[in-house]
Order: structure tokens, then sequence, then C-alpha cells
């Protein structure tokens, strides 16, 4: 099984593709996850939405918007309340982990292996088979 970031993008728009993409594949969801990151002393995050894979494919996507989603300790943001909602309607628990900023990677690609790296080992996505 091959685990694959496709990055959908940072925009406020996008996080409604990504809604989506996961209200269209209800039955396909795996997990939701939020990962927190720190940049320049602001905090970001990005959402998640994993995939079982499709029948007879061996990809597990991981549909990502990627760290345009600003956070506020004080109050929540309107995308963030539509990523809990989004958690809510499908009965799922959303995982939230902190990570490194992507910036501090020099290849995007070696970005979303240390992702894949840091899910497996929580075990919020299944190790590869």
């Amino acid at each position: 099984m091959v685990q694959r970031f496709i990055e959908i993008g940072e925009g406020y728009s996008d996080l409604y593709e990504l809604i989506e993409i996961a209200n269209t594949n209800k039955h396909r969801i795996d997990k939701l996850i939020c990962l927190q990151t720190v940049k320049d002393e602001k905090k970001m995050c990005s959402f998640v939405v994993t995939l079982h894979p499709a029948s007879p494919g061996h990809v597990y996507p991981l549909y990502i918007c990627r760290e345009g989603i600003p956070q506020f300790s004080w109050k929540e943001t309107r995308r963030y309340t539509l990523f809990t909602s989004l958690a809510a309607i499908l009965q799922k628990e959303i995982f939230t982990i902190d990570v490194r900023h992507s910036s501090s990677f020099q290849e995007k690609d070696l970005y979303y292996s240390y992702i894949i790296g840091v899910l497996r080992m929580n075990r919020i996505i299944p190790p590869l088979q």
C-alpha cells in the first residue's frame, strides 16, 4: 500500500474542497487529522482527510490543506469550526498532533515523508504493508 499526500491548497475555498471530498467519500473516510505547527511565532494548522484505498487500488490517500489555517488560543476560527463540524457529521474523532513547519525542509517531499513517519509512529495511519 502506498501512502500519498494530495495537496488541495492553503486557502479558504480549498478547505471547502477538502470538506466536499470527505462528504462525497463518507464510506471511505479513515481519519481526520489536524497538524499543528508554528512559524515566526504564528500558530498554523493543516487539515488532513485520509481515505481507505479504493478497490482494487493500493493507494492510501491523505488529502491536505497545508498550513493555511491560522490558530488563535482565544477563539476558534471559521475554518476550524468547519472542520470540527465535518467531524461531528461523520462521527469521527480529529487526531491532533504537533509537527515541524514545512519550511524547515528543503523539499516538500521530505516534509511529507516526515509527516507520514510521525503519523505511522503514533499509529494514526496504518503501517506500510
